[in-house]
């Protein structure tokens, strides 16, 4: 099991950078940040943008993978986002990882998008397909409903290259089945929230229903069980992962028995959402993650 922290892009870098750096001291893998206009569970909250900021937090770590959570055609157009994410990925040694999101409706009608949830999905679909090759080929020429190219040349390409990382790793959120299937025939790790409901049984009982459609959909195209990273982001869990060392010692064994890979909990906040104490991530990190390593 692999464990990463949100930090949530609501402060100022002085107060931000402290952050990503202890959470690399404390022994995490992974360190992520939001990706929208602005989020619903703040709206009134001051906010930053995501690439930046984890350009930023290249620079001042060493070995934390830097991830969005998550990049979305809302805001985001392919072969301009291809051109930030070769930087991001050139700047911080190889570290970048690229999560994608079909993206919020707050989102979408802030930017004055008037687009159907199919429309969104179909977007999304077209939006990651065409990101994959350009972050795989050279002199990409496309023509789809949502985004066009022209012999765009790619140069100079991921840091990562070969066979075994060809490009920047691609996690798809996803929990409907369309979703699904692009992330499996695509994407090298699979992420979910789970659902906003009201009890923990609630949102343990959705996972496992959509842990087993990654799982049908895997064995339907082919694919090995082991060949994808899963993902769990706990931030619309209806509890903080992060009451009590206790509680989150729960989540990882009960994420553990679905199949997960890597879990990510929000960095502990004064105020809710995710009210909590950075002693409790302290005391995680020396105790429970050494536990649970794979």
């Amino acid at each position: 099991m692999r464990f990463g922290v949100t930090i949530l892009p609501e402060y100022r870098w002085s107060e931000a950078a402290p952050r990503w750096r202890a959470v690399e001291d404390l022994g995490f893998d992974h360190a992520w940040t939001f990706d929208h206009i602005t989020w619903g569970g703040l709206p009134d909250s001051p906010w930053v943008a995501a690439m930046p900021t984890l350009t930023a937090a290249a620079m001042v770590t060493n070995r934390l993978g830097l991830g969005t959570f998550v990049s979305t055609p809302n805001n985001h157009e392919p072969v301009q986002f291809m051109r930030e994410i070769l930087a991001l990925d050139d700047i911080s040694a190889g570290r970048f990882l690229l999560g994608l999101g079909s993206g919020a409706g707050l989102d979408a009608g802030i930017l004055g998008q008037d687009l159907t949830l199919r429309q969104r999905i179909d977007r999304f679909h077209e939006f990651t397909g065409l990101l994959d090759r350009l972050l795989r080929e050279d002199h990409v020429t496309a023509d789809g409903d949502f985004y066009g190219a022209r012999e765009v040349r790619t140069l100079p390409g991921p840091v990562r290259g070969g066979d075994a990382e060809p490009r920047v790793p691609l996690i798809v959120a996803a929990n409907g089945p369309r979703t699904i299937r692009l992330a499996v025939d695509v994407a090298d790790g699979w992420m979910t929230y789970g659902a906003p409901v009201e009890t923990a049984d609630e949102w343990w009982a959705v996972l496992a229903q959509v842990c087993g459609r990654l799982e049908d959909t895997l064995d339907e195209k082919g694919r090995g069980r082991h060949t994808i990273t899963r993902y769990l982001n706990t931030d619309a869990m209806p509890t903080y992962a992060l009451e009590s060392v206790g509680a989150f010692e729960d989540v990882v064994g009960r994420a553990a028995e679905l199949g997960f890979t890597d879990i990510v909990v929000p960095w502990p906040r004064t105020t809710e959402p995710f009210r909590g104490d950075v002693a409790t991530l302290e005391a995680v990190a020396a105790t429970v993650l050494p536990r649970w390593r794979s």
